[in-house]
């Protein structure tokens, strides 16, 4: 070791040792009597001792300070590996003991080791390898102790262990470092040999931080498939990575010329091979399945799954529609790599709606064939493996033709909701082998129900939206059908009036313009049909010149239309003009119709405040009960007309609500109707004085240069 080498490493321990017997003070004045605290303290004098020996046998260089120093850091890690068994005690009955085993086996071998070396003895190629190695494993498998602890923790119980975790693991992977490399290269690292000491310290205060959170060590934890599966793997792949370095050292070593070549390219491998591992689903669901089968009463984690599930059906919409969806959620169970959807369609026929990892098949079942009807009735999964070896097992169950000459069908899933058969589907076969047993039976069962719910869901709100298309549809037809009624009213009084004046030129005249009206008004309704959508956008209409155009085209009937307008300034609405001068026409031809020839139809405009106009409607008619207006009068398709079609009140309701105003019936039988319609006035800005002087002057200059 250089002169500098051992300043660092006698600053470093030095200073580790002050640390760890600071923490362990304020652990012993904290400590509450508990058993993982009482450990906790021992592990921490047990690092202050490691690291004051250490400092010790760097500064006066000791057989037996080297020696002490070795067993002191066997020692410090089984304190440790205790303390955090300790706090795995809820798995130790049954599940966790393989965990006590390995570290314990751990230990011997580092105790072995560290005698090898004190003994000098050589073993393969040296003690000092063995040594090495033996530190090597500690540290991985002191990370997957630390790993267990923190994902054996419920979610709102990790705050007070996350700096342990996080300063334990930090000191494992800072020993994975330098023990790796020391097994690769044969020796130990002098230079990061020296700062292991400080790096070990730098940890202790984030331990001290869950002390203080959590002093009685009171942890609530609980294993799970995906802590252990996760714990496994990292071992497994710990162990491979060692295994593959020591034959690579091998190798190296006895490889002569050719051996550092030889080392690179198996390394290499090896970690490609460990990578397609690590991304292989049918590996990772064999030692799923492996884990599952030998080390829990159940192979499922039902919680985790069912919380899976659902997030699967209720996250459609990303990358997956529902119905893929569906399949890899219920594929997901039983390890199997996709599959496909059949729903039922408008025809009545089961046809495939999607698929996962399966080409497509225009196959269809028929609804009420005999494999449906199994399917509806027996709501049995049909596993198809079974089927070829023991047929008769599945009771009058017959295959469809389609079914067969897919080659890599396994499980047929019926999927009911309400007694319903909605549709099923074909899974694919597993990536490993996989058994279906009872308990796989009953979780794929319990899951199509939801499944099948969340598809019936989707059937439903897509047969709502098409019959709400319909209904627009049918709702704008019957709009302009009345229309329609309209003007083929005007059409039929202006055939009438034409055996009396077809002769007059002034009648002429005035039926030419209302054909040219009533073709303009038919051509708008069929182009507002075909496009579903109203023609004309709002725009400023006069409500005193709309009201004259209906009187003018309204002149052919009787009575007279009084007409009163206000002498001020117009009164102007944004509204649009075809639909505004529909619905004040329809409820002028109601009062014309409702009144003899000699009543009276009278319509005034005026303010209602300063942002409102008023259109009253006004007849000397028949007039409506109170029940009539009360029950009748604004629902669609009431009317007390005979060739009415009860659709003109609830038009213009409806166009009156979207301007913005409101509209509101007096009447008794006998005595008239008056209608009051009330609509927002137009609000035009008005130009401040002195730009209103500024336009008055431009428009002076221009008069004048063009004079």
């Amino acid at each position: 070791m250089g002169a500098e080498s051992s300043d660092v490493a006698v600053w470093g321990y030095s200073v580790a040792s002050g640390v760890y017997m600071l923490v362990g003070i304020y652990l012993l004045v904290a400590w509450r009597g508990g058993l993982p605290g009482g450990i906790l303290l021992v592990a921490v004098a047990c690092s202050a001792a490691w690291a004051l020996v250490t400092t010790l046998h760097v500064v006066f260089s000791g057989a037996l300070l080297y020696h002490a120093a070795g067993l002191l850091d066997v020692v410090r890690a089984a304190s440790w590996f205790g303390f955090l068994l300790v706090l795995l005690r809820p798995l130790a009955s049954g599940r966790a003991r393989w965990l006590l085993g390995a570290a314990c086996a751990v230990v011997v071998s580092q105790l072995v080791a560290v005698a090898l070396r004190e003994a000098n003895v050589p073993i393969l190629v040296n003690s000092g390898l063995a040594y090495i190695a033996a530190f090597l494993t500690s540290a991985v498998f002191g990370l997957v102790l630390v790993e267990q602890i923190f994902r054996g923790l419920p979610v709102e119980s990790r705050w007070s262990v996350k700096p342990l975790c996080l300063g334990l693991a930090a000191g494992y992977i800072f020993d994975l470092y330098v023990f790796a490399d020391g097994f690769l290269f044969g020796r130990l690292d002098r230079d990061v040999w020296a700062v292991r000491g400080i790096a070990h310290a730098l940890v202790m205060p984030l331990i001290a931080v869950s002390a203080a959170r959590n002093p009685s060590w009171a942890l609530t934890i609980s294993v799970s498939r995906e802590a252990l599966f996760h714990s496994t793997a990292l071992a497994v792949s710990g162990a491979y990575l060692l295994v593959i370095a020591a034959v690579g050292y091998y190798v190296r070593y006895f490889g002569g010329d050719w051996g550092r070549a030889l080392q690179m390219t198996l390394l290499f491998g090896g970690l490609l091979l460990l990578g397609v591992f690590i991304i292989s689903g049918s590996q990772r669901a064999r030692l799923r399945v492996f884990l599952s089968k030998h080390l829990f009463p159940y192979r499922y984690d039902y919680r985790n799954e069912w919380l899976r599930f659902t997030q699967s059906l209720s996250g459609a919409g990303g990358a997956l529609d529902l119905g893929q969806s569906v399949i890899k959620a219920l594929s997901d169970l039983v390890e199997s790599s996709g599959g496909a959807l059949w729903l039922k369609d408008g025809n009545g026929r089961y046809t495939m709606y999607a698929r996962l990892n399966q080409p497509a098949l225009e196959a269809y079942e028929e609804d009420g064939s005999p494999f449906c009807r199994y399917l509806e009735e027996r709501e049995w999964v049909i596993n198809l493996e079974e089927y070829r070896v023991q047929p008769m097992r599945y009771e009058h169950l017959v295959l469809p033709r389609w079914l067969s000459s897919m080659a890599d069908a396994w499980l047929v899933v019926p999927l009911k909701s309400d007694g319903v058969l909605v549709g099923f589907t074909v899974l694919n076969t597993a990536r490993t082998p996989f058994e279906v047993d009872w308990e796989v039976l009953d979780l794929l069962k319990t899951a199509e129900r939801q499944a099948a719910s969340y598809l019936a869901r989707m059937q439903a709100t897509e047969a709502l939206l098409e019959a709400r298309k319909f209904d627009s549809f049918n709702r704008m037809s019957a709009f302009v059908v009345h229309d329609l009624k309209n003007l083929v009213a005007q059409l039929s009084l202006m055939l009438r009036n034409a055996e009396r004046h077809k002769d007059n030129p002034v009648f002429q005249a005035d039926m030419l313009a209302t054909v040219a009206h009533v073709e303009a008004r038919m051509r708008d309704l069929m182009s507002q049909l075909q496009e579903k959508k109203p023609l004309d956008p709002r725009k400023a209409v006069d409500l005193v010149r709309l009201a004259a155009q209906i009187r003018t085209s309204k002149r052919h009937q009787r009575p007279e239309i009084e007409l009163m307008t206000p002498d001020a300034s117009p009164l102007e609405v944004l509204a649009h003009p075809e639909r505004l001068e529909r619905v004040l026409g329809h409820l002028v031809q109601n009062a014309l119709d409702a009144t003899p020839e000699n009543g009276m139809v009278s319509i005034r405009l005026d303010r209602s405040g300063d942002e409102s106009a008023r259109v009253l409607v006004e007849d000397s008619g028949c007039g409506m009960s109170a029940a009539f207006m009360r029950d009748r009068l604004l629902k669609p398709f009431q009317t007390s007309k005979s060739s009415g079609m009860g659709i003109g009140v609830y038009e213009t309701q409806q166009y009156v609500q979207e301007l913005g105003g409101t509209l509101h019936f007096d009447s008794e039988p006998a005595r008239g109707t008056r209608v009051t319609m009330v609509l927002p006035l137009l609000r035009r800005e008005v130009p401040h004085p002195r730009e209103a002087a500024n336009e008055a002057t431009v428009l002076e200059r221009i008069s004048e240069h063009h004079e």
